[in-house]
């Protein structure tokens, strides 16, 4: 019998086996070093015919999920081990894990950053992903925090005059417009593209960001520190001197509590950033007000 039907829904055969493989390795069903069953065992079970199954195996092993131990044996769940990979941009990192996460019947979002700009960039390719019908998420919960606009935040701030408000004032704008551009985006997921259930909330805390977290799905969350750097921009027909910070350009760190985390530090951290998060969210956090 059956245990999955890719043929349903918008997923081709072979990615619909390779999610539902992919879903039995992070979900511990197929433990590291355990061999997958059969290509004629996996064509039967999911109704499909061979050259899926192994265009689905082919994806996995370039995920890193699968290793070919040769001589006709089925393939193994590959150990995790650390990554050798150089942390990325964060708008290249969040780009990435964000499609990835989208993946998932349920898709969650925590976010602590000085605006949501870089979490806007980042949605372009699940947005397409879900237009054209490849990922089709059942709900997506988004919480994000960004600075109090009645906050005196230690940046960004002018580089000869601390205590003059029009630095702020342009930080507060861009968060209006990226966060109104944020609802509009996930109210689209729901208007028009039909997700079932999608929420998407935005609070604010009288505090100044340092670093950016995203946690993503409850099994991942990516931190970056917020770079200090004296800068020029424009504002209302003037330019201000001011102390900022790199968003986009700064590097992410990844932790995981998957099949590829790295060891218990990661499990570790991704427990006491959700736990963090969920305290700023529940005890002091004040809902933003959509323009």
């Amino acid at each position: 019998m059956n245990r999955t039907s890719p043929a349903k829904g918008a997923r081709s055969p072979h990615e619909a086996v390779a999610a539902a493989l992919r879903e039995r390795i992070d979900s511990g069903e197929l433990p590291p070093e355990a061999r997958i069953p059969t290509q004629k065992d996996l064509a039967e079970e999911f109704g499909v015919n061979r050259a899926a199954v192994r265009q689905a195996v082919q994806d996995l092993k370039r995920q890193g999920l699968l290793t070919d131990p040769g001589r006709g044996a089925p393939p193994t769940v590959a150990r995790p081990g650390p990554s050798q990979e150089e942390p990325k941009p964060a708008g290249t990192e969040l780009a990435e894990r964000l499609y990835e996460a989208f993946r998932a019947e349920h898709v969650t979002i925590d976010t602590y950053s000085l605006t949501t700009e870089t979490l806007n960039n980042a949605l372009a390719r699940p947005h397409r992903s879900i237009v054209d019908g490849t990922i089709f998420p059942r709900s997506i919960k988004v919480r994000a925090i960004v600075p109090s606009p009645q906050a005196d935040l230690a940046l960004p701030r002018l580089v000869d005059d601390p205590d003059d408000r029009r630095p702020l004032d342009r930080l507060h704008e861009i968060q209006r417009t990226w966060a109104t551009a944020l609802r509009n985006t996930f109210g689209t997921f729901r208007g028009r593209y039909e997700v079932p259930e999608v929420s998407c909330e935005i609070r604010t805390v009288a505090a100044t960001p340092l670093h950016k977290i995203y946690i993503l799905n409850g099994t991942e969350a990516l931190m970056g520190y917020y770079t200090v750097v004296r800068d020029r921009v424009p504002y209302r027909d003037e330019e201000l001197e001011i102390f900022d910070v790199l968003g986009l350009e700064s590097p992410l760190f990844r932790f995981s509590a998957g099949p590829d985390g790295h060891d218990k530090q990661d499990d570790a951290f991704l427990a006491h950033s959700q736990a963090w998060f969920d305290s700023l969210w529940e005890n002091l956090s004040t809902p933003q007000m959509p323009d």
